[in-house]
């Protein structure tokens, strides 16, 4: 059902939707074709950096209106963050009464433009190793600064807001938490067949049961550990596997490196990017997901493995037990003796797996884009309003 917001023009950045097929991009796509939905009557301006008109899809709604430009983001950043030119996003997108910036920095805006950064995490600041020093120290600059020019700050969980309040000491009342949804075709897949075919594309063996983790091979995502742990399981789990999505990031190499120290090459299987449509079939056909992430903004993997009925091991740090609630299992993402033991607890512990297929299936309730539309939609009608 749609209804009016205001009179006001808003832009909203859509790069990352356009550049990032997962995580981020998934998220700003995700809000942007259910603002649609919520709303029919606002005009919408989508900027996109490094594309051309003939490149970008098809609009999600009459009322919006493609911004694009050329420059790549990497000369935006140059330009708006490195050179700190005063060049206003208003000369790409028109006049506007409110940019929304979706993916950590605020760009510089005419002075009457209202203004919102998203925030998606400070992983950056908390886990510090995870990151690319010239990353790091980029997002070091920029995002406090940003943080602090903005008029209203969005975080993808209240962890994240905390930690905005704990380390930039931004007001409370400036930030909002929007948390994001999980897509429908996160279900449950039992199609045999279709199980079959998935495994035998990304070369799974296909009759053993595996541990699935999903996420870029980085250390945040702390493998290295879940790899270790493996290792512990084996004279007592030996048919079990680990599956791995994602793609190369940061510092990969010592976690290939312990799957050979521990001699674990037949066992833990690296497949690269997962196709969107197979993930749901990845994780129904799994023993269960293992997530231990370092820290998460909010952790997608989390709510997809319940919407597939399929127990979640996760990290009790940052928004993992938010997320998760009563329905995953936790462990100290720092002792590899934790995960070890956690993980032979879910895979065989039954009446556990049980309990948390049925309180997962009640938790990913809460999470639908639906939601996250109008939470928004109820943020720029606010600042706008203000």
């Amino acid at each position: 059902m749609s209804k009016p917001l205001t009179d006001g023009v808003i832009a909203i950045d859509y790069t990352a939707a356009y550049e990032q097929g997962a995580g981020i991009g998934r998220l700003v796509r995700e809000l942007v074709r259910h603002l649609a939905l919520a709303d029919s009557t606002t005009d919408y301006r989508l900027f996109v950096a490094g594309a051309s008109a003939k490149e970008l899809p098809d609009l999600p709604g009459d009322n919006f209106e493609w911004k694009p430009s050329r420059i790549t983001p990497l000369w935006f950043a140059r330009l708006w963050h490195r050179a700190q030119l005063p060049i206003p996003v208003e000369s790409f997108t028109g006049r506007v009464d409110l940019f929304h910036a979706t993916d950590f920095t605020l760009p510089p805006t005419m002075p009457d433009t209202r203004t919102i950064l998203t925030v998606h995490d400070l992983s950056f600041v908390t886990v510090p190793k995870s990151a690319h020093p010239a990353q790091r120290r980029y997002l070091d600059r920029v995002v406090p600064r940003s943080v602090k020019r903005a008029d209203h700050v969005i975080a993808d969980s209240q962890a994240t807001k905390n930690d905005l309040i704990e380390i930039y000491g931004t007001d409370s009342d400036r930030i909002s938490v929007v948390l994001s949804g999980v897509d429908a075709q996160y279900r449950p897949v039992e199609d045999a067949k279709l199980r079959r075919l998935v495994r035998e594309k990304y070369n799974i063996p296909v009759d053993v049961p595996y541990i699935f983790s999903i996420g870029t091979v980085q250390p945040r995502k702390n493998y290295g550990k879940l790899v270790s742990a493996m290792g512990r399981l084996r004279d007592d789990f030996p048919d079990i596997h680990l599956v791995i999505a994602g793609g190369k990031g940061w510092l990969e190499g010592p976690i290939y490196q312990a799957v050979d120290v521990l001699d674990l090459q037949d066992r833990v299987h690296f497949i690269g990017f997962a196709d969107e449509a197979d993930i749901p079939v990845l994780y129904s056909d799994a023993r269960c997901t293992a997530y231990v992430s370092l820290y998460e903004g909010f952790g997608f993997p989390v709510v997809e493995s319940m919407a597939c009925g399929t127990p979640v091991l996760t990290s009790n740090v940052s928004s993992m037990p938010e997320v998760g609630g009563t329905a995953a299992f936790y462990v100290d993402p720092y002792d590899i003796d934790d995960i070890t033991s956690g993980l032979r607890r879910i895979l065989t512990d039954e009446d556990l797996r049980k309990r948390l297929r049925e309180a997962g299936f009640r938790q990913v309730k809460r999470f639908t884009w639906e939601r996250s539309a109008q939470d928004l939609l109820s943020i720029y009608e606010h600042i706008l309003g203000s």
